[in-house]
């Protein structure tokens, strides 16, 4: 019922005024996998086709750091100006959505985690989904239940629902005990972990990523290992940071000055650290538009999953808008 209303206010343009009313506000974008044929948790290459079209024809895309520039230095913004990113640097980037931003002639920001383009590791978040996937066990609560009494794994069935599951309680321990957990949890359920990404979680390569650098495509720092920075160290933060801009810019020969927050979490002290390594910006992930004194190291964005007619109206400001209602409403009930 709510993708009918969806699709029915975008075709009578029910979204067009309030992208107009937003046309002052800068829009970033956040992608993370693709794929060329629809599958959960991808954007298929037809609909990313169809996304860029339709960006082309109502906004002026531009590369992230001229977005940033304009930001930190206070100035108004352009009308209609958005921003393309990508997450973390899977293999997908270079093979289905890297294509069609050349064919499209659309500058983006991937951003990168420096071990994974190395091949020295992979994301953690995905080594629980292929344990999850290839254990053998019918009974994975069962088997993690001493393990990890914390994770409430209900009746969940579904192996990716069990990793969903997983991984959200693991982003909220320390780090240093989650790298100690997820071989534990491998053995428990059976499953040998590669030393290396499998094909389905690959990365690209160091040469895909200086040649997409190259074509208007910048690359930039998701941090060394993607660990959920609000659980670790004042050292480890400030490693994850350094690192990760000094690998990158040796591989391109170019300075790197925008950052990403892994899973989108911050506070003070992790964008203070960002500031001082050097950074000139980072991204949340943080739903919303970006007025021209955003903060720089606080800089929200907008998700692009579902069909088109989702995607124009999250883009356009309504979904914001709607959010703001709904929060009044709950507020006004509670008084």
């Amino acid at each position: 019922m709510k993708k009918a209303v969806t699709s029915l206010m975008h075709l009578t343009g029910a979204f067009a005024p309030f992208r107009m009313a937003n046309r002052d506000k800068a829009l970033i974008l956040t992608y993370h996998r693709f794929s060329n044929t629809p599958a959960d948790g991808t954007t298929p290459a037809r609909s990313f086709a169809e996304q860029l079209d339709y960006l082309t024809r109502n906004y002026r895309i531009v590369p992230l750091s001229s977005l940033v520039e304009h930001l930190s230095n206070g100035e108004r913004l352009s009308s209609g100006l958005a921003s393309i990113t990508i997450d973390d640097g899977y293999a997908d980037a270079y093979e289905v959505a890297f294509p069609l931003l050349k064919r499209y002639k659309i500058p983006a920001t991937v951003f990168v985690v420096t071990t994974f383009l190395d091949r020295t590791d992979w994301l953690w978040t995905d080594k629980i989904r292929f344990i999850s996937s290839r254990s053998s066990l019918d009974d994975l609560r069962g088997a993690l239940s001493d393990l990890i009494p914390e994770i409430d794994l209900g009746q969940h069935s579904s192996r990716s629902s069990t990793a969903h599951l997983i991984n959200d309680a693991l982003k909220k321990v320390a780090n240093d005990r989650k790298q100690k957990l997820i071989p534990r949890i491998a053995t428990a359920l059976g499953v040998q972990l590669p030393d290396v990404p499998p094909a389905e979680y690959a990365p690209i390569s160091w040469e895909q990523a200086c040649e997409m650098n190259s074509a208007e495509v910048q690359i930039s720092s998701h941090t060394a290992t993607h660990p959920i920075l609000t659980q670790v160290s004042d050292e480890q933060l400030r490693a994850e940071l350094l690192d990760s801009k000094k690998r990158i810019e040796s591989i391109l020969g170019s300075e790197v000055s925008l950052f990403c927050y892994p899973n989108g979490d911050y506070d003070d002290r992790i964008s203070l650290a960002v500031c001082n390594a050097g950074y000139k910006a980072a991204l949340t992930i943080d739903d919303g538009l970006n007025e021209f004194d955003a903060d720089p190291f606080r800089l929200k964005r907008v998700h692009t999953n579902g069909n088109l007619a989702r995607f124009i109206q999250c883009t356009s400001g309504f979904e914001q808008f709607k959010n703001r209602l709904v929060h009044a409403g709950r507020g006004a009930a509670a008084i």
